[in-house]
């Protein structure tokens, strides 16, 4: 699908570090429809580049896609040797051997790229980088990682630190998708002179409101994540579910995704006596499961020690489904009395009692308010557009 020497619209090839793939499709789906929501502005080009153990015919594999993004996946053996920082050696030079191979295909069957687009950093920045300084092409950074934040406590070592402040310093634009995160970031030493919050976008003509056909006696509250205890405290919010199982009935969980702890989160719920009660894993959904799963739900749970901004938040506020949230990273930007309730994170107290005081008074929240905050604030119009213009002022500039 060589692109067309006439047309005259803006190329962007996007760099991301996460992006679905072969052992996770949900992986940096967020970055996929931010390349999605600017495409009717610009011709966008994805080249993502995984390591893959199970590699062992060859030492490279390259898959293109057509649908959608014009997409270039190149997997390479990732090498086990060791010792170790010779295996990580050998990786780290498969890993910008396979965006050479990549950028070669990109240019052949696509199009020589304008303006690159780093999603999460450093490494792909880096290469960002060496490609501005050979080419002039500028590039631009969206961040979405939670390394930054204070108690997080995963962004160390001196060299990753060094390169890192001088990809930021010299990106065209840095797109944080928190002010949170941004400040995060700048009080690292990450200094840029044009940082730009734009948030993650949501499909709003998918996840919509629609008539509930469950159980009108029992409230249903949803929970998606990767189930990473951690961050997720999905163990938090299970003995929050013990104690409201002791004084009511009138609720059902729903538990969605997968991850390093489902096994140990489904084994906890089976103690306390809540899996099948209260309490349901559901596994990993997508597509239309998912939708169905949100639109179906009274309200969305996040009882995380650290975020930024999940975009499940924005996707259940586009279903017109209120959030109660623990308070951590981005999210109070975007959650207000309209849209649901804050908590201090780690409160079990105060998240119990405001999951209480919303199966009292579920009326509280209007569906249709809380809707239209997503389309005003979300959609593919609104950040496509956002992000469209960022790129027109790195190009004039």
């Amino acid at each position: 699908m060589k692109k067309d020497s006439t047309n005259k619209r803006l190329s962007v090839l996007y760099l991301p570090r996460w992006y679905p793939h072969r052992y996770d499709p949900m992986m940096g789906l967020f970055i996929e429809r931010h390349g999605l929501s600017v495409l009717p502005h610009a011709d966008i080009s994805v080249l993502y580049v995984h390591d893959d153990e199970k590699l062992t015919k060859r030492s490279y594999e390259i898959v293109t896609s057509k649908e959608g993004l014009f997409t270039v996946r190149v997997y390479f053996k990732k090498s086990m040797i060791k010792p170790r920082f010779l295996a990580n050696l050998i990786n780290l030079y498969r890993f910008f051997r396979s965006h050479i191979s990549g950028f070669k295909i990109i240019k052949n069957e696509y199009s020589k790229p304008d303006l690159l687009h780093v999603h999460v950093l450093t490494r792909c920045g880096i290469i960002a980088l060496i490609y501005k300084i050979f080419t002039g092409v500028p590039y631009a950074i969206t961040e979405h990682w939670t390394r930054y934040l204070p108690n997080t406590d995963s962004y160390y070592g001196g060299l990753r630190k060094w390169l890192t402040r001088i990809v930021v310093k010299h990106a065209g634009a840095v797109m944080p998708v928190t002010a949170n995160l941004r400040d995060a970031m700048i009080a690292k030493g990450l200094k840029n002179k044009n940082y730009i919050v734009i948030p993650n976008v949501v499909d709003v003509e998918k996840f919509k409101p629609a008539p509930k056909v469950y159980d009108p006696n029992k409230k249903s509250l949803v929970h998606l994540s990767c189930f990473t205890d951690k961050q997720k405290n999905i163990s938090g919010i299970l003995r929050i579910m013990k104690k409201l199982s002791e004084k009511r009935d009138d609720f059902f969980l729903k538990l969605i995704g997968d991850g390093e702890d489902f096994i140990a989160m489904k084994s906890m719920s089976d103690e306390l006596g809540l899996t099948g009660k209260f309490v349901e894993f559901t596994g990993l959904k997508e597509g239309e499961a998912l939708v169905e799963l949100l639109n179906q739900a009274d309200l969305m749970i996040m009882f995380s020690n650290y975020e930024n901004l999940p975009v499940v938040i924005l996707e259940s506020y586009s279903c017109g489904v209120p959030v109660i949230s623990t308070r951590v990273g981005g999210i109070h930007e975007h959650l207000n009395d309209t849209l649901g309730r804050l908590t201090e994170p780690g409160n079990e107290d105060q998240f119990l009692e405001a999951i209480e005081e919303f199966l009292d008074n579920p009326k509280e929240y209007q569906s249709a308010k809380i809707r239209e905050y997503a389309l005003n604030n979300f959609s593919n119009e609104i950040i496509g557009n956002s992000i469209y213009n960022v790129y027109i002022e790195l190009i004039a500039s």
